[in-house]
């Protein structure tokens, strides 16, 4: 093996900066410590979050809607923020620096979270009768919480990406593990959600909010710790520029040149003739003859260069144009994945809420809290991860010939199929409830006598769907962004995830503006043996019905990118 087989082609460096040497960075050796931060990350972010619900309705003095809608606005903040951690990501800190500053800023708000339940003036007061929180209380709170989706915003978009950049994409033997990591680094999360739907949900809802809190805070600086531990292992892409800068300039050398006509022969296009691609970090795309407009913009004319230099304002490379062509292709299948986020986050909500209705106890002694039936959707996950893994690719992979089994796009169909028969299990458990409450008359019942644990089969559906399309998601947006934009595409996949936040709390407020009309009491009342939470499920599963065929067309026209050469 000569000298150059033992550095990466893909132009990663070490801490260091020089170029990353195989033999001691990178691979498992680094991953280890980054699936053990992003498994206490998890534990410290789900171990706050899965109960909140409760914690903002019953501690914060909420209602049913008012919490439901505030924990839907506060996830979807999480999953929006990330587009600022990935941008600073892309162009100017690099994964690694913006993992480490914003994880600082995470556990500051874990910490103070902490604070807003321990210290007398900040936690609400409470008695038999229930709590009353005053405005600067439920301020400090959500000042606390919105640090933390700040904190989040700069992790969520590059630990995926951070942890797939250890493995060399020209090296086929690191190519091949790279498909296993996104399947472990999903178990790796789902670990820590275990722990905490189990767990520290019990602990809030017996011991307290203060050690419900305090545990993940100390979760998030054990975090902290572990990601440091590896630095002198990691493998680092050097940020590339402003993505946002090369978009917008593509745009409008395209426009400048409306008029100008694309050569037939598209090897006439402007592009650099070294091999290494002149964007950082980044290697060069090959043509494509979808979006042609776009192509205007590598079309040369006398007019394009200032002193011998091309104006990047009027002249852009095909790699560049590339990008932004890349960028535009994964929007469609970005949005076809809002209404799966919007039937995925109602594990925190309107689950958790039928299921307080429920008999939630496990023999004559011992209540399970509602919230902590998520549970179920996280064995699921762990459960159908490593058989995805080592089972279902080796099956899929004698009928179709695909090296994953499965194209992205068609695992991440199959999740949204199954996403379907979620809602539709969850609707028909809710007509069965309802039934008792109208045979018995128990409308003012605070339990109904059903036991909670008919709640599994939704939970443990929408895990199943999780590994095929949130994992699926992970590694498509990984694998289709152009290189110097891997973050901000990660990032573009986790706002599906905000956006679902979103359409749930818009819906969730449309539909109770709606049915409670004339003294009506709604699909969604504070009483929900009352109201009608069944319709609210079947509206999610005919829009996730609508959506899988969108989705399936949208598929058939995708065109995957195709890269040359090596980074510089």
């Amino acid at each position: 093996m000569g000298e150059d087989d033992d550095y990466t082609n893909d132009g990663t460096v070490d801490i260091h900066k020089n170029p990353a040497n195989k033999k001691k960075t990178g691979n498992w050796r680094a991953c280890r410590f980054i699936l053990g931060n992003e498994c206490c990350e998890r534990l410290a972010y789900y171990g706050m979050s899965t109960n909140l619900v409760n914690y903002l309705g019953k501690h914060l003095s909420m209602g049913n809607v008012a919490a439901s809608t505030t924990v839907s606005n506060w996830s979807g903040t999480c999953y929006a923020t990330p587009l600022i951690g990935a941008f600073l990501a892309d162009a100017y800190l690099g994964r690694y620096w913006t993992i480490a500053i914003f994880s600082v800023i995470y556990a500051l708000g874990m910490t103070f979270l902490t604070l807003t339940a321990s210290i007398k003036g900040l936690k609400p007061q409470c008695d038999k009768s229930g709590c009353q929180a005053t405005s600067s209380q439920r301020a400090a709170c959500f000042v606390a919480l919105y640090m933390i989706a700040l904190g989040t915003g700069g992790i969520k978009p590059c630990v995926s990406s951070f942890g797939a950049d250890q493995f060399d994409e020209t090296d086929e033997t690191e190519r091949k593990k790279k498909s296993s990591f996104f399947n472990w680094f999903y178990l790796s999360i789902n670990i820590g959600a275990l722990i905490a739907s189990t767990v520290l949900v019990w602990i809030q809802m017996t011991v307290g909010w203060n050690w419900g809190f305090g545990i993940p805070a100390v979760a998030m600086a054990i975090a902290v710790v572990f990601f440091f531990l590896g630095s002198k292992l990691y493998r680092l892409q050097k940020p590339g520029g402003s993505p946002l800068t090369r978009i917008i300039q593509v745009i409008v050398a395209s426009i400048r040149k409306y008029n100008v006509k694309v050569p037939a022969d598209k090897s006439l296009l402007y592009e650099t003739p070294d091999e290494e691609c002149n964007i950082q970090g980044s290697r060069k795309l090959e043509h494509t003859d979808k979006l042609r407009f776009f192509d205007k913009a590598a079309v040369e004319s006398e007019t394009d260069h200032d002193k011998d230099l091309p104006n990047p304002w009027r002249l852009c490379t095909v790699t560049q144009v590339e990008e932004l062509k890349s960028i535009i292709r994964l929007l469609p299948i970005w949005a076809s994945g809002i209404v799966f986020a919007a039937v995925y986050s109602q594990m925190s909500t309107m689950f958790v809420l039928q299921g307080n209705t429920m008999d939630q106890h496990m023999g004559p002694n011992f209540k399970i809290p509602s919230a902590s039936l998520s549970l179920f959707d996280t064995v699921s996950v762990i459960f159908w991860a490593p058989i995805y893994d080592q089972v279902i690719v080796k099956l899929a992979r004698r009928f179709t010939g695909q090296e994953r089994g499965f194209t992205h796009l068609q695992r991440m169909g199959i999740g949204l199929g199954l996403s379907i028969f979620s809602m539709v299990v969850a609707g028909i458990l809710e007509v069965a409830r309802l039934g008792i409450v109208r045979k018995n008359n128990y409308y003012d019942l605070e339990y109904i006598p059903m036991s909670i644990f008919w709640q599994v089969p939704q939970y443990f559906i929408i895990g199943c769907a999780e590994v095929f399309t949130f994992i699926g998601q992970l590694e498509f947006f990984y694998d289709q962004a152009p290189d110097a934009m891997r973050s901000l595409c990660s990032a573009l996949s986790l706002t599906t995830v905000a956006l679902g936040n979103y359409l749930s709390t818009l819906l969730v407020t449309v539909v109770t503006k709606v049915t409670t009309r004339n003294g009506h009491p709604g699909w969604i009342p504070n009483n929900l043996n009352r109201g009608h939470l069944d319709y609210f499920y079947w509206l999610l599963a005919a829009l996730s019905i609508i959506n899988f065929f969108v989705y399936l067309w949208i598929a058939k026209w995708y065109t995957y990118k195709k890269v040359t050469g090596r980074a510089n």
